[in-house]
């Protein structure tokens, strides 16, 4: 079991590698014809139906027929790259799986790679059917932070909101990944949703909730010279000050000594050199005789299933396996020209995959493994886990398995990773032949907990905190300031 798993570590590393791109004359304003469109549809379509797990997970076959069907047959006209991409993402959208994602084509990422180009003026947060100003990028004195917007260019918050949700997935139908990745990205999503308008009439609520009107320009970003000019006035940073800064950003630990604490920032399970960090943090915590441990998994929206393991077996009571199921559809790559690297997921499910009964590739490692609470420096005191939309694929895993724990205590937003499962682990990247378009292709799917409903929803908290104009105005983190009064609650007791 062991050769095992080095084998699928060593592939995985193989997997994460990457070529880079030459520079074409391509322009995105350019237009394909709807029969070279129609053919990448279709083909998509065929890819699907052939290696996607969970493609009638949420929707039925009958209806994701209609959706393809009718989309390939309202391609009348030449369309532009990103038209076609809303289009195939609409549909993308339908399947409801957070890892399915449709990505631009490396000719048009690097065309606007470096690029300083009009957008939005203003970062929004956005929930439920809410919109508040959380950046104004023009500086001036009216849409300030903690604004709450009603309509952009006539168009309500639902009508806007929805029309980006539906060009983005998440895992079920319920939405919450989608709202964070919208405030994370609101200029971006705007204007690949909308367009880009040299002016904006914003509706607005005033300090006294009164209804106004105002019209602002669209920001256009500092010029190169005056880029550099203040890129030139800061420091310059040596390697090792870099990989500091971004091994901190990654991941890091405070300590509140007065209220016997721990906080780790854990931002992603992908690199950030975690199973050290998180060594050396419970080495620490155990040495401090900390009572509570805060763990914040807001930012964090995956990666390295393993590094979630390791943080949970520092905090689990108990034995614990990641899936009851995990399983592909096939581990044959029929359209593997368009599938990259179909050869290394191939070799991949060949080693760690076996066919069961059922006709599927069971991946019995995870199906059957069950990982040991870690024996030194185990923490046993009070866990809480600060969560959001964003917490998503390993972490949201991470999440489910602590709910429920009697010294766990789950606080924030539901999260944006499914609760019943998802559909990932290996994760090929299809490229569309005539328009380049990527569109990832997750092979195994994953059942958490089979005796959980297969509702579409997230992890829900124990204690929930949802966000408010007042506290983005006021810059208070209301999230972790409820952790802090529960821990100062239990304190007293």
């Amino acid at each position: 079991m062991k050769r095992g798993v080095l084998i699928y570590g060593v592939l995985a590393l193989l997997l994460t590698s990457c070529a880079a791109t030459k520079k074409t004359s391509y322009r995105p304003a350019q237009k394909m014809s709807p029969g070279e469109l129609q053919q990448d549809f279709r083909l998509l379509k065929t890819i699907l139906e052939t290696n996607h797990p969970s493609l009638y997970w949420y929707t039925t076959k009958d209806s994701m027929d209609y959706f393809f069907n009718n989309n390939i047959a309202s391609i009348k006209d030449s369309l532009t790259e990103l038209q076609f991409r809303n289009k195939v993402s609409w549909v993308i959208n339908k399947i409801h799986c957070g890892h399915t994602q449709v990505r631009f084509s490396k000719r048009y990422s690097n065309y606007y790679s470096g690029k300083r180009l009009p957008q939005f003026p203003l970062a929004l947060k956005a929930w439920n059917d809410s919109l508040v100003v959380v950046n104004n990028y023009l500086k001036d004195s009216i849409l300030k932070r903690g604004t709450i917007i009603l309509s952009i260019n006539g168009r309500s918050n639902q009508k806007i909101l929805d029309s980006m949700y539906a060009l983005l997935g998440g895992d079920g139908p319920t939405g919450n990944f989608q709202q964070q990745i919208v405030s994370f990205y609101f200029p971006q999503f705007y204007k690949s949703t909308f367009g880009v308008d040299s002016l904006y009439k914003i509706t607005y609520l005033d300090s006294l909730g009164n209804r106004k009107i105002v019209q602002v320009p669209s920001f256009k970003p500092v010029t190169d010279s005056l880029a550099k000019r203040n890129i030139a006035a800061l420091p310059t940073l040596t390697s090792k000050e870099r990989r500091k800064y971004k091994l901190f950003s990654q991941r890091n630990l405070e300590i509140d000594t007065a209220n016997s604490t721990a906080i780790l920032n854990i931002n992603t399970f992908s690199d950030g050199k975690l199973h050290r960090f998180f060594r050396k943090s419970f080495k620490t915590i155990k040495k401090l005789d900390l009572q509570n441990v805060v763990i914040d998994l807001r930012q964090n929206s995956g990666g390295n299933m393993f590094s979630s393991i390791r943080l949970v077996q520092y905090l689990k009571d108990k034995p614990f396996k990641i899936a009851d199921t995990v399983a592909a559809v096939d581990r044959r790559f029929q359209q593997k020209k368009y599938i990259k690297p179909w050869f290394l997921y191939w070799l991949s499910m060949h080693f760690t995959g076996r066919k069961q009964e059922d006709g599927r590739i069971h991946f019995r490692y995870f199906e059957k493994h069950y990982f040991n609470p870690k024996a030194r420096n185990h923490f046993d005191g009070n866990i809480y886990l600060l969560t959001g939309g964003y917490t998503f694929s390993a972490a949201s895993m991470m999440a489910g398995q602590l709910k429920g724990q009697q010294n766990v205590t789950i606080v924030g937003e539901e999260t944006g990773g499914g609760a019943y499962g998802n559909t990932a682990v290996h994760l090929p990247v299809i490229t569309l032949p005539n328009s380049g378009l990527r569109v990832v292709l997750p092979l195994y799917r994953m059942v958490f907990d089979n005796s959980r409903p297969k509702n579409g929803r997230g992890i829900i908290p124990d204690v929930e905190v949802l966000p408010s104009s007042v506290a983005l105005k006021n810059g208070v983190d209301v999230k972790m300031e409820k952790v802090k009064e529960l821990i100062r609650s239990k304190s007293k007791h």
